[in-house]
């Protein structure tokens, strides 16, 4: 947290002083009255240093002047207020406050779609939260990249290909309709039909080859599929820095298997390159036929990425039904000596119906993402029938966005349309209705609210409360980066969103008599709008201008 930061450093440097060498965690408090707490000290409540450990960490809390009060409990559980005088400059400043201080260049590998194949609803988690965590981390001010990493290549393609050409189809006149259809279709053939079977594994091998009408097809079926997926992409507001798949590190491979063979890293076994490090099962690096993995493919990308952009550290926003491949990939990183850098799996589960089981048709397909979205947007408009069309959508886009990522990533969820949907609920319409509301306010007093000072004096229980809200902006913030979590600021901004309504409900604020009183909650009003708008940027929400 950015602004306790000097209190956290020196904490932290007295524990040191005893020979502890921990962090300190500095958590939201559930005791009225109080900010946050330190439990730091609980475990050491029977060491013989507890009191002198004590007395230091009084004297450094009290000479704080972010900290009003506190108090030590019996257990040594350090309970903290805020002084919220502390924290008026604060709330003007809180982009900068949040920056860090060494900046890093960040690679999100996520989206991850197959050429040939609609977006579906299972690509809607890795969509969301790989935007929310693009932005949260550039907004702290790192370096950041993101790659959607295309299936272009192997096996499907081939699968694609070979049904085209066994069916006389003019690949000239295939559409992304027809490629939608032809897709499962060939992967049925190559698991029942064995001359199928064989013609695709041929055409496999000739596309490795570089075979060039084979090429020649292959490309035109990717500009058909890339098409398709940035024309769905935009209507739901994700964007990429980088369009690459796999295809575009093929030409790495051969040398990097070499390089591994050269240096002992892997071996032969039974025709087939397996990684030298003891593990069970044993990681495969190429199939027995010389064909490649998902993996071999991904271990180029870290080669080809290394090099063009010195990445610091990459996150892969996939589902957790993929850990075993990437603690594969992650331990051959490791062990081939690829990278010191940093290498997340940013796991999550799975979307399910409102019954609880997979999202599916009526036909018992998966759901494509743009059916989804129409869907969505076609139940805002039956709720919000005078509205125009660019909001209706961009509340269609605020539904699919925050029910999904006020959800903690790792837990499967059920995607509920009328509970989504609810402007009483915890809802995205919910904090959408707040911060127009909250404009609304500001509009119609007609004063110039920059201009304004707080006078703490004349808050009532509902302002403090919304200003202690505020407080709480950077304990979410960090913790969501850190944790690549964005479920701790959607829920934030539920919250903030209900101390604000509470404000407003509590008084008639334009009509107030009080002068100073009504000032007040207009200035705090405009750090709620503001706050909301930062948290929405940071969750990949653009605020609606009406409800």
């Amino acid at each position: 947290m950015y602004k306790l930061s000097n209190l956290v450093n020196n904490l932290e440097n007295e524990l040191k002083k005893n020979d502890i060498n921990e962090s300190i965690d500095l958590r939201l408090s559930n005791i009225p009255d109080w900010d946050f707490q330190i439990n730091n000290l609980v475990k050491f409540q029977n060491s013989n240093d507890i009191n002198k450990i004590q007395k230091a960490f009084s004297k450094i809390i009290q000479a704080d002047p972010n900290i009003k009060n506190f108090e030590f409990t019996s257990k040594y559980f350090i309970n903290l207020e805020c002084d919220l005088e502390e924290f008026k400059n604060y709330f003007e400043n809180i982009r900068n406050t949040i920056k860090v201080k060494n900046p890093k260049t960040i690679m999100l590998d996520y989206g991850g779609p197959n050429i040939g194949k609609p977006l579906h609803v299972g690509h809607l988690r890795s969509l969301n939260i790989g935007r929310s965590l693009y932005n949260i981390n550039k907004i702290a001010g790192h370096n950041v990249l993101n790659d959607i990493h295309l299936g272009d290549w192997g096996m499907p393609v081939a699968q694609i290909i070979s049904y085209i050409q066994k069916n006389n189809i003019d690949i000239n006149k295939v559409g992304i309709e027809n490629l939608e259809e032809i897709y499962p279709e060939a992967s049925k053939l190559y698991i029942n039909d064995k001359e199928f079977n064989s013609l695709a594994k041929s055409i496999n091998k000739q596309l490795n080859k570089n075979e060039q009408e084979l090429i020649s097809k292959w490309k035109k079926l990717k500009i058909i599929s890339i098409d398709s997926i940035k024309n769905v992409l935009e209507v739901l507001n994700h964007r990429f820095d980088i369009w690459k798949g796999e295809s575009d590190v093929n030409h790495l491979i051969p040398e990097m298997i070499n390089n591994l063979i050269n240096a002992e890293k892997i071996s032969l076994d039974e025709g087939a390159y397996v990684s030298n490090l003891k593990t069970d099962p044993k990681i495969l690096i190429t199939k027995s036929d010389g064909s490649y993995l998902y993996l071999t493919t991904d271990l180029a990308t870290v080669l080809d990425r290394l090099k063009e952009n010195k990445i610091d550290k990459t996150l892969y926003i996939v589902d957790k039904r993929q850990q075993l491949h990437f603690k594969q990939l992650f331990s051959s990183i490791d062990y081939f000596q690829f990278s010191e850098k940093e290498f997340i799996h940013v796991e999550f589960g799975t979307i399910n119906d409102s019954n609880g089981k997979p999202f599916k048709t009526r036909e018992g397909d998966t759901k494509k993402l743009i059916e989804l979205y129409e869907e969505t947007l076609s139940k805002i408009k039956k709720i919000n029938e005078e509205l125009d069309d660019e909001t209706n959508k961009l509340l269609a886009n605020t539904v699919l966005t925050f029910s999904d990522l006020i959800t903690n990533r790792l837990t499967d969820y059920k995607f509920d349309l009328d509970k989504f949907t609810n402007i009483g609920g915890k809802t995205g319409i919910y904090v959408q209705y707040a911060h127009v509301r909250a404009v609304r306010l500001i509009n119609n007093s007609s004063i110039d609210v920059n201009d304004l000072n707080l006078n703490l004096a004349d808050l009532d229980e509902a302002d403090i409360n919304l200003i202690k809200g505020l407080i709480k902006f950077e304990y979410y913030f960090k913790k969501s980066m850190e944790n690549n979590e964005p479920h701790h600021l959607a829920d934030y901004l539920y919250e903030l969103s209900n101390l604000f309504n509470t404000m407003y409900q509590s008084d008639n604020i334009l009509e107030n008599k009080n002068e100073m009183a009504k000032l007040n909650k207009l200035k705090i009003t405009n750090y709620f709008i503001n706050y909301s708008r930062l948290i929405m940027e940071s969750l990949g929400i653009e605020p609606a201008k009406r409800m």
